[in-house]
């Protein structure tokens, strides 16, 4: 496709950690393609904390729960400036809402299908439609659309020497390292501490050291705290220990990473740690970890055998039918 270099292009997708990834590798292939292009990002407060230091970006936070005052903010900031791009790729009332402070002559958004809440009312452009895309595929395409020449996705989230240090200081340097990320953000998502026990006691037989990490929540401490006391293993526990920066530097520097539908899985992708993926609620072959889908243990096509692409199940005891000879089955594939 042959266009105009575009001089300025906004981005906007502002959560959540793991699709933030997705586009990293888009906004980077239009960054390669068009070297002379400003680029703005639209970004979440926290994810900003993990891609926020990407070179030659602008980031633009907007506060999810300011409500009205973050919207004011967001529109404060952007006032009096056109881009000739804008690529919305959220898909929520919020981002629709957000994109009215945008000023763009070309307003990119999904196919009509995608388009939803509305999200057709606030763009004048449209991806092509796709037959059962991943979620990455769906925001490259966003970068092919408007001239980007199709290919691999790759990334480069910096991390800097401090954080590459301490994260080398946090893990062995006699064995390999197997990190467990056990959490999502909905308990419902999240597999059994008896099964993460176990797996934490076959790892150690098979000399990895045990490394949990995790965010600061309740939950994850809950979840954590039971599986340490469940297992034999000696865990080394970095829960609510690392920033967003440490955690991709510890992964970075592991082996191997455990993990359900979370960011960290997407953060293993994008430093190219292998990571095996436990899925139930969402269909993997869209949302699951980009390089390692062939290895994700899911149950989610047991119970969603004829499903509409990207419908998710119901239910919240469906992870607890993972069981840990699938899980040690497809870790096997890595030792």
């Amino acid at each position: 496709m042959n266009m105009t270099p575009p001089q300025s292009i906004c981005i906007l997708r502002f959560s959540a950690i793991g699709d933030v990834c997705h586009a990293v590798a888009a906004v980077q292939a239009i960054q390669r393609h068009y070297p002379s292009a400003k680029i703005t990002w639209v970004i979440g407060k926290i994810e900003a904390m993990l891609v926020g230091d990407i070179p030659n970006v602008e980031f633009i936070i907007l506060d999810k729960k300011a409500g009205l005052s973050g919207y004011l903010s967001l529109y404060n900031q952007l006032k009096g400036r056109q881009f000739d791009i804008l690529l919305n790729m959220q898909v929520s009332l919020r981002a629709n809402i957000s994109s009215l402070c945008i000023r763009a002559t070309q307003r990119w958004g999904f196919d009509k299908y995608r388009a939803r809440e509305g999200q057709w009312l606030v763009t004048n452009k449209k991806i092509p439609a796709q037959d059962k895309p991943h979620v990455l595929d769906g925001f490259m395409a966003f970068a092919e659309a408007i001239g980007v020449p199709k290919q691999k996705p790759t990334w480069d989230i910096p991390i800097s020497k401090e954080d590459s240090l301490w994260a080398l200081s946090q893990i062995s340097h006699t064995q390999k390292n197997f990190i467990i990320c056990p959490a999502a953000s909905k308990a419902s998502k999240n597999w059994t501490a008896t099964g993460y026990a176990e797996i934490a006691d076959y790892m150690e037989k098979q000399d990895f050291q045990v490394t949990i990490c995790g965010g600061f929540s309740d939950l994850e401490k809950q979840l954590t705290a039971e599986i340490i006391e469940l297992s034999n293993a000696d865990i080394n526990n970095l829960v609510a220990k690392t920033t967003l920066k440490q955690l991709l530097a510890v992964i970075k520097n592991a082996d191997l990473v455990l993990a359900p539908d979370t960011g960290p899985t997407h953060m293993s992708t994008t430093v190219g740690t292998p990571v095996v993926g436990l899925y139930a609620l969402h269909n993997p072959g869209r949302t699951g970890p980009y390089n390692n889908l062939d290895d994700v243990v899911e149950v989610y096509t047991k119970h969603m055998p004829n499903a509409k692409w990207g419908k998710k199940a119901q239910g919240t005891e469906l992870m607890k039918d993972i069981t840990f000879i699938q899980v040690k089955s497809a870790l096997k594939r890595f030792i």
